[in-house]
Order: C-alpha cells, then structure tokens, then sequence
C-alpha cells in the first residue's frame, strides 16, 4: 500500500502546488479557525509527505480543504477505517443502557435487494432462501429513508428489565416522535408501548405508567427487576418509542448470570 505522505505528494503535485502555497494556503483556514493548529509549515509538510510522519486530526483538516479530499478517506490511508467504528464499538460490552449515536453515513453494506416472489412473507422461513439477490448498498443511502427519522438504543449488558421481550444487548429503534405514555389501548404485553428514557443515572428501557407527577417503570414481571418511580418531567425524560428491536436469543447466558 502507497504511503499516505506519498499520496498526498502526488495530490499536491497533480494540483500544480508547491510546498509554499499549502503553507499560504493553510494560513487562511488558521485564520477562520482561530487556531493554530490548522497550520502547515514547510517543515512539518516535507515530514508529512517524506518521512512518514502523520499529521494531527487539525492539519489532515487542513489538507482536506487545500486538496479537496474526503477527510474520511484521508482517515481510512492512515490505517483509520471510521466506517468500521460501529462494529469494534459491538466488542466492547457496556453494563448501562445507551443511545447509540453513530451515523448510517459512511461505507457499504450487504443488503437484499429484491426477495423471492414465490416465497409467503407472513410465513416463517429460512432468510436465505428469501433473498433472490444480495448487492451492496452505501450506508449514506439510509439517510434518505425512513430510518433517518428513528434513532437508535443498544440494550445494557446487564439490563434485563425488559427481559424475556428485550434480551441485553439487544440493539432497539427509537421514535422521538411517539414521546406521550399511552395508558391504554393494547390488549397483550406484545402490544404495550415500550418506551426509551433517560434520567439521572442514565438510561432505561421498559413500560411506564403516569400517576399524578410521577412515572412508574414498570419491567417485565418476569425479569425479577423491581420497578422504579421518579417524579415527572423533573427527574426523566422521555426519548421515545421503541419500533423495532434486534436480539440473539441466548438462554444459556441469561442461566449463567442469573445463576
């Protein structure tokens, strides 16, 4: 693989300047930044472009804005591959339920792109067999579907409050749009709201009920987690509904843990 210093040599030479005009050049986006950090001296270029050395996450901006590059792919020739952020953030487990807070934005993924018509959606089958054909489709295309208007939640490790529905770790869509607690309306606990709040320690996930100024979060009778009462809208906030949820089914660990 090319250095990335030689890359941006060639970038640099392929647009007709020299040394001397990214340094002018740069002192233009110092100016606007009101920060030093944005310059590109002589020196610290031919160190960049000959020896290897790798620029600061300000001087790669720079060098993004005098070359017009793509500041993520000048990331990815360094060895930074943002696209693959969420994934390596999925190895890393965290006890506390959160907001996810990455962007479909960046990279590809595979996706079904047309489904058997022989096969009975209402029916449940083996979803390969399902998929006529697999294409890749650039992440950045979801933005301008519906799932730009949902947000995201990854169920705690060790939340179990909404356990066997919503097993931990558990990644849930959010709708900030559905934000008032129905109290009624549904007929089974497939059918209850399931709401996302924050409140001072955090965040939670589980059914809820208004009483007066209070919210009562009410977990899934069978997890055995108590439920808890705050004073509303002082202490917890309402995100919105949960719409979706993708989970592995894994009994075996719940045994051990609860064991």
């Amino acid at each position: 693989m090319e250095d990335p210093g030689h890359r941006l040599k060639r970038v640099r030479e392929h647009l007709g300047l020299t040394l001397r005009d990214v340094e002018n050049e740069s002192q233009g986006i110092v100016d606007r930044r009101r920060s030093q950090e944005y310059k590109l001296g002589l020196s610290r270029l031919s160190e960049i472009e000959n020896h290897s050395v790798v620029p600061s996450i300000y001087r790669i901006y720079a060098l993004c804005a005098i070359y017009r590059l793509d500041y993520v792919e000048v990331l990815g020739w360094y060895g930074v591959a943002l696209p693959e952020l969420p994934a390596d953030a999925m190895t890393v487990e965290l006890a506390s339920t959160h907001l996810v807070e990455f962007r479909a934005n960046e990279g590809e993924i595979a996706a079904p792109l047309s489904l058997d018509p022989g096969v009975d959606p209402k029916k449940t089958t083996f979803l390969s067999r399902m998929v006529a054909r697999w294409g890749k489709v650039p992440l950045a295309l979801l933005n301008t579907m519906e799932t730009k208007k949902l947000r995201y939640g990854l169920i705690g490790s060790e939340d179990w409050n909404m356990y066997p529905l919503i097993q931990p770790g558990a990644l849930v869509t959010i709708d900030d749009s559905r934000r008032k607690i129905q109290s009624s309306g549904w007929s089974n606990e497939f059918e209850r709201p399931i709401y996302f709040m924050e409140h001072r320690d955090g965040y939670v996930c589980c059914w809820c009920t208004i009483n007066d100024t209070n919210l009562l979060l009410q977990p899934h009778p069978a997890s055995l987690c108590p439920p808890q009462v705050f004073k509303f809208p002082q202490d917890i906030e309402i995100i919105g509904q949960v719409t979706g949820v993708a989970m592995l089914l894994d009994q075996e660990r719940r045994r051990h843990t609860r064991s």
